[in-house]
């Protein structure tokens, strides 16, 4: 059997970039999961808690200063490098002074000043998210990408798993001071890779545009004439329908999944348990994605991890039928979210060779936006169908909607 040396696969950058990734992850799993708990916990109205959810818009936005944090930098360090360790010890900074505030009082009386920290925290993250993509994309040759966004993929995740659980339990334990202080040195070590060589520095890339940047009307331009650039291309319509379309299927029937489940049956204890268990096939399967990705290319990776993924979400039309038990629930759960994450790092790839030189980030960003757009109005649809429609129809057509995106697959890869 092959193994990955025989690929010269780089090794020590995805080791660094894996630490990148995962330092993303942890204010992500705070944010989602361990603070909506703490400030309930502490009495915080439900309103205050549902802000949490807005404050993330910083992520949704972040393509409108990627083209910036592509250009403005310490040439020293490089470009990207710099936005990444300026991010990461803005939020070391913000977790210390949350370490040195009365824990009462933030969650009390300075509940403004905390929902104030939080967006200051999500965009921070955004921001070293657009510079660590960049950077990823300038490190990873082609063929590497694939095992590059399974380091993404399954990086950024166990951050969240690690920091939504592992903050709950250490405030339990260490309280809330000596917590914030330990995420703040779990994220000083995790950015210390990035100054190890095993990523070089490259230099600024400069063009006539950037030569004017100075002048303030030319700089507020700038997004607009990144992206005029990047859609303009040839091919680009034919790539912008894989991008809309390709994870569609998911987005449509996974969010209907849970209320299947619950009306079918089960317990909150048996979905916490297949949560579980299709969370850890997630992971593998992203990692798995990445070395089918260089075994077998971009379009066949794209294809079968497609079909797979139109096939799952069409299988969850056997549980509304109430032809499969618990065991078939389990083996329909850990499919879907394994090919999810083959799909996903199949996409992500992909994602990443239509980024033009000099514009990375920014053009990584982007594509990123457009599919979490695209992917929050599906799960709004899929929502509306099983309401109209019923749970069988909705994974009827997230299936076949799966089984169409592969036709611009293709169509994609003839235009090329």
């Amino acid at each position: 059997m092959d193994d990955l040396g025989e690929y010269n696969v780089p090794v020590a950058s995805l080791a660094v970039l894996f630490a990148l990734y995962f330092s993303q992850g942890l204010p992500s799993g705070v944010l989602a999961h361990a603070f909506p708990a703490i400030m309930r916990d502490q009495g915080v109205s439900l309103e205050y808690i549902g802000l949490i959810k807005l404050l993330a818009l910083p992520w949704a936005l972040k393509f409108i200063w990627a083209p910036y944090v592509d250009r403005i930098g310490w040439a020293r360090i490089g470009v990207h490098r710099t936005w990444i360790v300026a991010m990461q010890l803005l939020l070391v900074g913000l977790l210390l002074l949350a370490s040195m505030s009365n824990y009462e009082s933030l969650f009390g009386p300075l509940i403004v000043i905390f929902l104030i920290g939080i967006l200051l925290v999500n965009t921070s993250a955004a921001t070293q998210d657009i510079a660590t993509d960049g950077l990823a994309v300038k490190v990873l040759a082609e063929r590497f990408r694939g095992i590059g966004n399974s380091v993404q993929v399954t990086g950024f995740k166990l951050g969240m798993i690690l920091s939504g659980s592992g903050l709950l339990l250490g405030i339990d334990h260490f309280g809330w001071s000596l917590s914030m202080q330990l995420m703040a040195l779990l994220l000083v070590l995790l950015m210390l890779p990035i100054f190890t060589g095993a990523i070089p520095v490259y230099p600024k890339v400069t063009n006539n545009f950037d030569a004017g940047v100075a002048d303030k009307g030319m700089a507020r331009a700038l997004p607009l004439t990144v992206y005029k650039g990047f859609f303009k291309r040839s091919n680009m319509l034919a790539w912008v329908l894989v991008l809309i379309t390709y994870k569609l299927a998911d987005s449509l029937g996974s969010v209907m999944i849970k209320p299947l489940l619950i009306d079918s049956g089960f317990s909150l204890g048996d979905l916490a348990t297949i949560t579980l268990w299709s969370s850890i096939a997630g992971l593998l399967g992203a990692a798995l994605g990445g070395y089918l990705y260089l075994r077998l290319g971009a379009k066949n990776m794209m294809l079968i991890a497609g079909l797979a993924q139109a096939v799952g979400i069409a299988l969850y039309t056997l549980v509304d039928l109430h032809w499969v038990g618990i065991l078939g629930v389990y083996g329909l759960s850990i499919f879907e979210q394994a090919v999810d994450g083959m799909s996903t790092v199949a996409l992500f790839s992909l994602m990443m060779a239509q980024c033009r030189s000099g514009h990375e980030g920014a053009d990584f960003t982007v594509q990123a936006s457009i599919q979490v757009l695209v992917s929050g109005l599906a799960a709004a649809l899929g929502g509306l169908l099983a309401g109209m429609l019923g749970y069988f129809s909705t994974f009827v057509v997230a299936g076949a909607v799966g089984l169409v995106s592969l036709v611009f697959v293709l169509h994609y890869f003839r235009q090329k």
